[in-house]
């Protein structure tokens, strides 16, 4: 990765430009401009979140804002109402009132004299959100957007729910936030923090039941949701994602249905921005971010609307590793998408006599036939799935997938005499009996090699629930056959010769999926797999190289370190995800303020009984410079009844060592579908 310092503007720097909106309120925000931009007007490229700027995303701020001030265009970086060193308070993720402070700091920005009334916006997970749904709802100087790891669609596709499956991060994310949320403004900055920070504590929501509460895809995940009406996706929009991510989705569908010039770009990486993520390769995504602004933002021929819709990096077969640095590929373009290119193979589900759900209860073939296998698996299976979203190194992607295979109920392929290439999304159907009126099913499609290690290409769920809609569930009729269908996320991928498919299903999948309040079973009756198979010619692209403006200077002031851990306890029969996450102390060399924080993550259930499932997180965040010193402590967990979902939590916050506020959360949520 090559560190960029030349560049063709000198660069000016603000710390803390205040935007005043309509009802008072001031957002802060951190600006790079060219040192004449106050004679020669410049566009401005705006990302708009919580995390913020002064210490939280401040390391990848500075690895891409200077770079793109550099090159002739403003770049502003704006804590939103309620976060890091802006006022007002925030109550909960995209929500009406933050969506309308975006449109003002947007038409703020365009009014601005340094600026040529031209902005952009962009941003990765949350910014990737909200920079979407800005544009959806199209101001007039927002001219076009660049999104990271983003979704369409907030109920069937975000971090809550999964095919209508209530996935774990709900609750995790839900823990995360009321930490970060919990952190005061930089007195430095805001002589009031204290004031504004006890404000902030005491208006402090536990998201996580509210989140939870809403298990249909009803109008408060349809708000947001860019997919309500793709019409109104007028604005030009350059989307990325990863295949170590699970926003993967997006990109294929915003590519396939937005009527503005889209172009969509998927490597292998994880939950980080292209240039410094793993999976490695890396690719330089500040040169065509900046290509896409100097088209939409200055009007100059850039050559963008000639690029391919879709480029995506096409992974290959090699062994596991939940910590992998990088991964084998190769990168193929597609000028259209859907793409002629890719047709689908149907795969039937078959039976070959096995009596027990183990390894290998049947098989993927050509041929159409009745079947009789009971899926009940282990509450316990899923332990090697990995997180929602990794973010580096630790362990966080999916491991070797064959001591799950070992649990599910497993359908193999024939092994490959050549390369078989997969492109999109996989679709299963499926027809089933439950014995149970909630309950859902995974399935993940894996490549195994000659060795038996077993790789996940990619995974889908439904609950069952929702086999019809997504907006009206319905529980199952125990006994009553249905028919099932849904689609595996979108992968490109080429299986190795002398390596086979595997169709693994589960209806466990701890602690991805929280479980269901019986264990239960299901009857699979008849089945097959739709597989997007690749062929014909296709585009290959050399992407450029990453490059970054100049990294943060730091102090490193205590080092960090993590560990990840699947532990039995031998006498109660739990097992348990273990993960504990110490990032650390530094010191900002620019400003001398110190930053830390430290957590821990108890992902627990039995085998045997779902109800046992238990999660329980822990969060420090520290803060301090000179004689001033401030910390945060965050806990949460969540059990559940046969009813009810149970969802606790505590937030402390303490200045120098006196405690300043203790509040505790209790909520208990009603189980209507999951």
């Amino acid at each position: 990765m090559t560190i960029r310092t030349d560049f063709p503007h000198k660069v000016s720097e603000t710390p803390d430009m205040g935007i005043v909106l309509s009802d008072g309120c001031r957002l802060s925000a951190r600006v790079w401009m060219p040192e004449d931009a106050a004679t020669h007007p410049v566009p401005v490229i705006l990302e708009y979140i919580p995390y913020r700027k002064r210490d939280g995303t401040l390391p990848r701020d500075e690895t891409m804002h200077p770079y793109f001030a550099g090159h002739g265009y403003a770049a502003v970086r704006v804590d939103m109402r309620g976060c890091g060193d802006s006022e007002g308070l925030m109550l909960d993720e995209y929500t009406e009132q933050e969506l309308q402070d975006a449109e003002e700091v947007i038409a703020w920005l365009a009014a601005q004299t340094w600026c040529s009334g031209h902005v952009g916006m962009m941003g990765k997970s949350w910014g990737g959100f909200n920079c979407l749904q800005t544009a959806f709802r199209q101001p007039p100087a927002l001219k076009a957007v660049v999104a990271v790891c983003a979704t369409t669609d907030r109920f069937t596709d975000d971090i809550h729910f999964k095919g209508g499956c209530l996935l774990g991060e709900n609750f995790g994310w839900g823990a995360l936030m009321l930490s970060f949320s919990s952190r005061p403004a930089d007195p430095a900055l805001r002589p009031n923090w204290r004031e504004d920070w006890l404000a902030r504590l005491d208006a402090e929501p536990w998201l996580a039941p509210r989140w939870a509460g809403h298990q249909s895809r009803s109008a408060y995940w349809k708000h947001g949701s860019v997919c309500e009406d793709y019409a109104r996706m007028t604005i030009p929009v350059q989307i990325w994602g990863g295949w170590a991510d699970n926003y993967m989705n997006t990109v294929a569908t915003l590519v396939a249905n937005v009527p503005a010039p889209v172009k969509g770009i998927v490597g292998p990486w994880v939950h980080q921005y292209p240039h410094t993520a793993v999976l490695a390769p890396r690719v330089g995504f500040l040169q065509e971010a900046l290509r896409w602004w100097d088209r939409w933002l200055k009007g100059a021929p850039s050559g963008v609307e000639d690029d391919p819709a879709y480029r995506i990096y096409r992974l290959q077969s090699e062994p596991p590793n939940a910590s992998a640095p990088q991964r084998s590929g190769q990168w193929i373009a597609e000028p259209v998408w859907p793409s002629p290119n890719v047709s689908m193979q149907r795969w039937f589900l078959g039976h070959d006599g096995a009596e027990q759900p183990q390894k290998r209860a049947g098989y993927l073939g050509q041929s159409d036939s009745a079947i009789q296998i009971q899926i009940a698996t282990p509450q316990h299976l899923g332990m090697h799935t990995g997180e929602f979203f990794p973010m580096g190194l630790n362990a966080e992607m999916p491991g070797d997938q064959a001591s799950d295979d070992a649990l599910s109920v497993c359908f193999d392929g024939p092994v490959q005499e050549t390369h078989l290439d997969l492109v999109g999304a996989a679709r299963l159907s499926l027809h089933l009996i439950s014995d149970a009126p909630l309950g859902f099913v995974v399935a993940r499609l894996c490549d195994v090699g000659p060795d038996g290690a077993s790789v996940r290409i990619a995974h889908g769920m439904l609950n069952l629930c929702h086999r019809d809609s997504m907006e009206a569930p319905t529980p199952l009729v125990p006994g009553q056959s249905v028919n099932v269908a849904f689609d595996i996320d979108h992968m490109a991928y080429r299986l190795a010769p002398g390596h086979h498919l595997r169709l693994a299903l589960s209806n466990s999948y701890w602690p991805f999926v929280w479980p269901s309040p019986n264990a239960g079973h299901l009857t699979l009756l008849s089945g097959h797999l739709d597989l997007p198979l690749h062929q014909g010619q296709t585009q290959g692209w050399t992407p450029p190289p990453a490059e970054t403006s100049a990294p943060w200077q730091h102090k490193v002031l205590r080092q960090g370190a993590s560990t990840r851990k699947i532990e039995t306890d031998l006498i109660s029969g739990k097992i348990s995800l273990v993960i504990s996450d110490d990032l650390g102390d530094d010191e900002n060399a620019a400003h001398g303020l110190q930053t830390g924080s430290t957590m821990s993550e108890l992902w627990e259930i039995h085998p045997d009984d779902p109800l046992s499932a238990r999660a329980v997180h822990t969060w420090e965040q520290r803060l301090s410079r000179g004689d001033w010193r401030v910390r945060t402590e965050a806990w949460a967990e969540m059990t559940a009844s046969p009813s009810h979902l149970q969802l606790k939590a505590r937030l402390r916050a303490f200045e120098g060592d006196e405690l300043v506020f203790d509040r505790s959360y209790e909520e208990d949520v009603e189980r209507q579908f999951v």
